[in-house]
């Protein structure tokens, strides 16, 4: 079996890789260089897909392709009915990245509320004690704010407690009550009227696209921050951008984006109250420890012909 690996890895992220491979090649393919996935796939059983959307002509150009590993939970980027149509296996890892997203996901609620993108430029060019009164004025803490999360899994689950214990009150919409779980489960329209901050933990479907489009921002509560750690496609980003230039919205904190990479003309990349970072979420040594121990296992079970792991199609 040789599986190829389309990612800019870093040298840590190639070396726990190489821990984790046992006898299996891989091929660690820049998302860029096409002539080189075009060449490494060519004779590779398994694709091991990071984010760069994975179409059926990425498929046929892998003749003996028999796995596609997300190395992740969102299988979006993967075009499933053409992986079908061919046979081959895809496969999550949900759960390996929880820890990681929930502490980043803490980090952007903590660094929107208390204006970090305006203040650590203002502080690196001798400014800090020369703010935007406006802007001052919007800084908050967490205690005493309703945070509410779109999506109850096992992300918000383990920053509830958390977020519990800084003083905050903690509400929920899924797709089913989680009785077991803290919090209060309400409708959609109560958790966006309700949210001090509204965090985005669904995954992109039909159903959510655009989720958060203008009339559902313009339901939320004045000021309050939007953060988003799930799927850029879940908010209307001009819509975003119209909220928060407006004021309505006090800031937002944004991992993912609707195009990505993102462009660097993305017009909330020059708004003062964003947070953003690159969809890296997920990205630690311990996730992506986690992570080469599902991917590779499942490796091991194809080549023997046993059922995958977290299999989806």
């Amino acid at each position: 079996m040789k599986a190829v690996l389309q990612y800019r890895a870093s040298p840590g992220f190639a070396a726990i890789i190489e821990a984790a491979r046992g006898a299996v090649p891989v091929a660690i393919v820049d998302e860029d260089d096409a002539a080189g996935y075009a060449r490494e796939i060519a004779d590779a059983q398994v694709l091991l897909h990071v984010l760069k959307p994975v179409t059926a002509t990425m498929m046929d150009a892998g003749p003996d392709l028999k796995l596609i590993q997300k190395i992740g939970v969102g299988v979006n980027t993967i075009d499933l009915d053409a992986a079908r149509a061919r046979g081959i296996a895809v496969c999550n890892m949900p759960g390996t990245n929880s820890q990681a997203v929930a502490e980043l996901t803490l980090g952007l609620m903590l660094g929107a509320l208390r204006q970090l993108a305006y203040l650590d430029p203002l502080t690196r060019a001798g400014q800090g004690w020369h703010p935007d009164a406006a802007l001052i004025d919007r800084v908050g803490e967490i205690g005493g704010r309703t945070v509410g999360f779109l999506g109850y899994g096992a992300i918000p689950q383990l920053l509830a407690p958390a977020l519990i214990a800084l003083g905050a009150r903690v509400i929920y919409t899924a797709r089913s009550p989680k009785p077991d779980a803290p919090g209060e489960a309400v409708p959609l329209a109560e958790l966006l009227a309700q949210s001090d901050i509204l965090s985005l933990h669904a995954p992109l479907t039909a159903e959510t696209q655009r989720i958060i489009d203008g009339p559902a921002l313009a339901a939320m509560k004045q000021g309050a921050v939007l953060v988003n750690t799930a799927r850029g496609g879940l908010v209307d980003e001009a819509a975003l951008h119209a909220a928060l230039v407006s004021g309505h919205l006090g800031g937002a904190g944004l991992d993912v984006f609707d195009a990505e990479p993102a462009p660097a003309d993305n017009p909330l990349f020059a708004l003062p109250n964003v947070l953003v970072t690159p969809h890296v979420a997920w990205i630690t040594q311990e996730t992506l420890r986690r992570s080469m121990v599902v991917a590779f296992e499942n490796v091991r079970r194809i080549a023997a012909g046993e059922d995958l792991l977290h299999r989806v199609a």
